[in-house]
């Protein structure tokens, strides 16, 4: 009886604590649901998280990236069968020696274009252009007027005695004029029209170098044909790959910046990013940006007053828009680089900033630039040359294990075709074309689906033998014809086809699409260089693509013929 009434007693007891939990319970409820609503990542965001012990990137509930690459079919810093070929420059014997087709009073003047890249395919068809002419050529001018306003001279960027002994058999080089009845030598000026060939040379030059005796060409930039005769193509590579040799200064400042890298890692990649405010301007490309960026951007593209953009989204559909620096971050963690890779990012004035970076920065935390690398005391002597500045990163790039691009501009072109000449260095240039529908449809799908087709439409795109025809896109880029086969290690391939692969990957069906992205009819974006936040120079093919009447540019806005490096 004394147990019944205790047990009633406890009963009523708890009867009166029920409200009271549930009352905490709900409560507590509530708050967890607020810190949710609060802490949880949005689908855009990209951070990182701990996840059952596995750091991950976390995007949309579907699309989930890896920390690590993930890929072990390949080798990532290393071309499939580049031991099968080397750089070949060396003249023929047909070639005649210098001294037996140049004339003694016959010579020829250049004043370069653009940037640092514009400029070096300008010096090299230079040399190329006075020995179709059988002409002594002067050093060339650099482009110092220009909306760059550098002053450097060509001995302040380029070895001058190395870039004259080293072309001596080839090209009689002077660093000046001769003086003319005890005065000054003032050369007849005129330009020659784009793609100009060797006959072109002869009919337009000759005669006015038989009168005239010196001739200097202006604006001397993509005013050699692509395709010529094999000696004077391989010519070509010798200026570009072996006689072009930056100032000791130059050199030793970027060979300290490369040591820097390779005391972080192994290995390491560069990424030349242009992402300036007013090439994404020029492009008329949407990047997401909402009414910020169109306005913006918008602002900025009044200054073509006969620039019409009707369709943001049509550039993109045909690849002709950078990859943003998110979209790089993806491509490359998708085709197998992991978090712990080491970037060095060249790039001049990037559209937003850091909040633009940040993506790329998640994605790859080992980030960094000449900036972050070397001492603002190391970088002074250049920080008033662009060029200069742009030359550090040159070579940077140049020595990277693999190097990366947003873009198809000169520099991008320019480097392809240099780690294809050395033993073809691994070199990813984005399949734009493709791979726009793949980064809008991302969120749809998963991972592993995103990075199975990323790695299908790169095929063809990351630097290695026969990735193209040969004769096809810029010579620049593609040097087909100073790229020999090493026939001992082709027969040790041959041998033990398991040690060196069984071949390229690359279909004819890559082969086309690498043509078709890299044709000369393709408007292309000629490099401002990466330390050059400026409006981006075009060529007038790209004028004649948009619609854009370029003659009418010229007298109706003369600034702007030099802003945009004709």
């Amino acid at each position: 009886m004394a147990f019944q009434r205790r047990r009633h007693h406890y009963y009523h007891r708890f009867r009166y604590l029920i409200p009271l939990i549930s009352a905490i319970s709900g409560a507590l409820l509530i708050l967890f649901a607020i810190l949710f609503l609060f802490l949880a990542p949005t689908p855009i965001d990209v951070h990182q998280r701990q996840n059952d012990g596995v750091d991950e990137v976390v995007g949309d509930a579907m699309f989930r990236v890896p920390k690590s690459g993930r890929r072990s079919d390949r080798d990532l810093w290393t071309s499939r069968n580049s031991n099968l070929y080397y750089g070949c420059s060396n003249a023929s014997k047909k070639f005649p020696k210098v001294e037996n087709v140049t004339h003694p009073n016959r010579y020829l003047a250049i004043a370069t274009s653009g940037g640092l890249n514009q400029q070096r395919t300008g010096i090299t068809d230079a040399v190329v252009a006075a020995r179709i002419l059988n002409a002594s050529l002067v050093v060339p001018k650099l482009d110092q007027n220009s909306f760059w306003k550098d002053a450097s001279n060509f001995s302040e960027i380029f070895d001058v005695d190395y870039f004259i002994s080293y072309l001596s058999k080839d090209v009689k080089i002077i660093k000046q004029l001769p003086r003319k009845g005890g005065k000054a030598w003032t050369p007849y000026t005129m330009r020659v029209p784009r793609k100009c060939n060797e006959r072109c040379y002869q009919n337009r030059l000759v005669p006015v170098l038989l009168k005239k005796h010196a001739v200097q060409l202006t604006k001397f930039d993509y005013r050699l044909a692509n395709r010529l005769g094999t000696d004077l193509q391989k010519l070509r590579c010798r200026v570009n790959y072996h006689a072009l040799k930056f100032t000791e200064p130059i050199q030793k400042m970027a060979e300290k910046l490369v040591h820097r890298m390779r005391m972080k890692s192994k290995h390491y990649i560069t990424l030349h990013l242009r992402y300036e405010p007013d090439m994404l301007a020029f492009s008329g490309c949407y990047y997401g940006g909402g009414d910020k960026e169109r306005k913006e951007l918008g602002a900025i593209r009044k200054r073509w007053k006969t620039l019409h953009i009707s369709n943001p989204d049509k550039p993109r559909r045909h690849g002709r828009c950078p990859l943003t620096p998110e979209e790089v971050g993806l491509m490359l963690r998708a085709l197998g680089y992991g978090s712990d890779v080491h970037i060095y990012v060249a790039s001049g004035e990037v559209y937003g900033g850091e909040e633009t970076l940040a993506p790329l920065k998640a994605l790859f935390p080992n980030f960094y630039s000449k900036e972050t690398i070397a001492t603002k005391e190391e970088l002074e002597p250049f920080y008033s040359f662009s060029s200069r500045m742009a030359a550090l990163d040159f070579v940077v790039c140049d020595e990277s294990d693999v190097f990366v691009t947003n873009n198809n501009g000169n520099m991008a072109k320019i480097l392809a075709g240099r780690r294809r000449y050395f033993r073809h260095k691994p070199t990813i240039r984005p399949n734009a074309k493709k791979l726009y529908r793949l980064f809008l449809s991302k969120e749809n799908m998963t991972w592993e689906a995103f990075a199975s087709n990323v790695r299908t439409y790169q095929r063809g795109f990351m630097g290695e033998p026969h990735e193209g025809r040969p004769g096809r896109g810029g010579f620049h880029e593609n040097p087909s014809t100073c790229i020999c086969e090493d026939s001992q290690a082709k027969v040790k391939r041959d041998v033990d086809p398991r040690k060196y692969g069984k071949g390229s990957n690359v279909t004819r069906k890559d082969e086309v699409e690498v043509d078709v992205q890299n044709s000369e009819d393709d408007p292309e974006w000629p490099d401002t260089d990466e330390d050059e936040d400026l409006s981006v120079p075009l060529e007038n093919d790209q004028f004649d693509r948009l619609g854009v009447d370029y003659d009418a540019i010229n007298s109706e806005e003369p600034e702007v013929e030099e802003l945009l490096s004709d």
